[in-house]
Formats: C-alpha cells, structure tokens, sequence
C-alpha cells in the first residue's frame, strides 16, 4: 500500500534517486551512480519502488536487496532483474532498512570518550550487529597537520584525519557494553554478516575490508544487543536500569537519527536527555534544534560530534575525517 503525503510517491522516488545519482554517489560508486540515474528515468522501476514505504526504497537499500538477491551489470541488466523479479525484491526491501554499520564512526565516539570520565557503560542505538560497541578493542591512526598518531591494538585499524582538536589520550574504559535495535543483527550469523557486508557500495575496497574484520573481532565476543524502538517509553531506561554501579552511562546515536521519523527523533531525544547519562551523537546539523549553541547549517561541513547537545567537531558521516571547532 503506497503512503499519502504531500508528493506523488512516484515524484518522489525519482527526486531521491536523481539526488542519490548527482550528490551521494560520486567519488564513492560509480555502478550506484549508475544505477540511479538510471531509476530516475525509467517509469517501469519508479512503478515498482513507489509500492514501497519510505525508509525501505532508499537507494542503498533497494540496490544492496537487489545484489544479495543477484543482480549485477549495468543498469539495463540490473533493471531486467529488478522488472523479472519485481514481487521477490519487493517483498525484501520491504523488511530491511539501511543499517549502516561502519566502524570508522568509532573514531570519533573515541575522541568524545576522551572527554568523559570512566569506567563507562556504553548503549548504542541502532547498533546493527554492534560493530560501534567496541571503539576500545580497535587500533587507531590518527593523520593530525604534522603527525601520525597511532593508539591502541587490534586486527581492525581504523584511519582517520584529525584536525583542530587534541588526539585521544587514552583508550576508554568501558566495562559494560549493549546495543539496542529494531532488527538486530548477529555478526556470527552468516546471513546477518552477508546483509552488513552488502551495505557497503561496490567500489569501497578499503571500507569492505575494514567491516569484514569488525564482523570477525565482534563474532568472537558477541554484545548484548536488544530488539527495540529506544524511542518507546522504557527501552532505554531498562537497559540504563542494568549498567553496573559507579560507572557513567554513555548512550551514543552515531548516524541513526536520520533514519527515525521525526516524531520518534524528537521523543528519543527528550528520552536520552531526561537520563543519567551522556550523550554522544553524529548528525546532520539540519537534522534538529537539539545544539547548544546553535549550529549555522548552510556554513556547517559534515556532521555535528557533539557531547550532551553540545557541538564537538565537524566529522564525515562515516568518520574518515574530524575537524574540531
């Protein structure tokens, strides 16, 4: 059943994948970019994607279904498949949502941890399979203006360029760890390991390695994750209610926020802050009103890192860059 709304869906679909084509994909794909552009003007696909609701007819989801499920080649191939096997790919998009489970996004929770006394207890939401769990169990390479600074060990490394704010000192002490999510994934379940892989665009050799090595060093010592909506009365605060004593509860919302409605953005927002705990958060700075100070959207680059509200660092959305402000 198609959702009602202000835009006609098909309009609508056609306007995400022109922008997906022109802004998003470039520099990181280009066969998505392809694709597209491609799904932009064929009416046959618009048909088909605008059956879908919102959040499961993004982009990468319904390319990342369509691969798992086999497609590939160009766009004319990849169309063919997609017409042919029209009610199968419906039908999964329909029960997946973008899970973008990128252990890069450790690096800058790390350098908000460096600001926040241990032992921690940290809670994520929209942890996926949890690789963001473990930010003290990888090594880090930290580019700066004049150095290279390296912390921690690991068979996951994650490289990043920070400028304009102090490197971590110290790993973080986290002696308690959970996840929350409303499709949990186990990254010992092959099928689970194959749905995170298959997030990441074809073309990011580098960042298909570096999640496959999470998967592994998080497979051998499982999170507690829980399936919830962290939005809804209670979630949170049993998890909360479970942390050890005397230690600071961090719950940390690293790129989830996007993907709410903005209902449950706002009420999962006023949740965390009517908590005892510390908030770390990697946003869009349009995304909401919840920066203290208020942050200038049309001069701001990347994300906001911000710690309880207040802005940190400007970060890429995946965390290959850091800029302190």
């Amino acid at each position: 059943m198609r959702e009602t709304g202000a835009m006609d869906p098909i309009a609508d679909v056609r306007d995400r994948y022109d922008r997906f084509a022109r802004e998003e994909a470039p520099g990181r794909s280009a066969l998505y970019a392809e694709w597209a552009a491609g799904v932009a003007g064929d009416e046959r696909i618009l048909e088909i994607l605008a059956g879908l609701s919102s959040p499961h007819r993004q982009p990468p989801v319904v390319f990342a279904v369509t691969r798992m499920l086999g497609a590939e080649g160009d766009y004319a191939a990849w169309a063919s498949f997609v017409v042919e096997n029209a009610d199968r790919v419906v039908a999964e998009c329909a029960a997946r949502t973008t899970q973008t489970n990128e252990p890069l996004r450790a690096a800058p929770l790390l350098v908000a941890l460096d600001r926040i006394r241990g032992p921690i207890a940290l809670i994520e939401v929209g942890a996926a399979a949890g690789l963001c769990l473990f930010p003290d169990r990888y090594a880090y390479r930290f580019r700066t203006e004049d150095q290279v600074a390296e912390l921690g060990e690991g068979s996951v490394v994650l490289d990043t360029e920070l400028t304009g704010a102090r490197v971590p000192r110290r790993m973080p002490d986290i002696v308690w760890r959970a996840g929350v999510d409303v499709e949990p994934r186990d990254a010992q379940d092959p099928s689970d390991r194959a749905w995170i892989s298959g997030l990441v665009w074809p073309g990011e050799t580098d960042r298909a390695l570096r999640v496959d090595a999470a998967l592994d060093a998080v497979a051998a010592d499982p999170p507690l994750i829980v399936r919830g909506d962290a939005s809804e009365p209670g979630v949170l605060a049993d998890l909360v209610a479970q942390v050890p004593d005397d230690t600071t509860v961090v719950i940390a919302t690293m790129g989830v926020l996007p993907h709410l409605r903005r209902d449950a953005r706002e009420r999962l927002i006023e949740t965390i802050r009517e908590l005892p705990a510390r908030w770390v958060t990697l946003d869009a700075p349009s995304l909401h009103d919840s920066w203290d100070p208020a942050v200038d959207a049309d001069a701001w680059e990347g994300f906001v890192l911000a710690l309880d509200g207040r802005p940190i660092a400007a970060a890429d959305p995946l965390g290959s860059w850091i800029h302190g402000v």
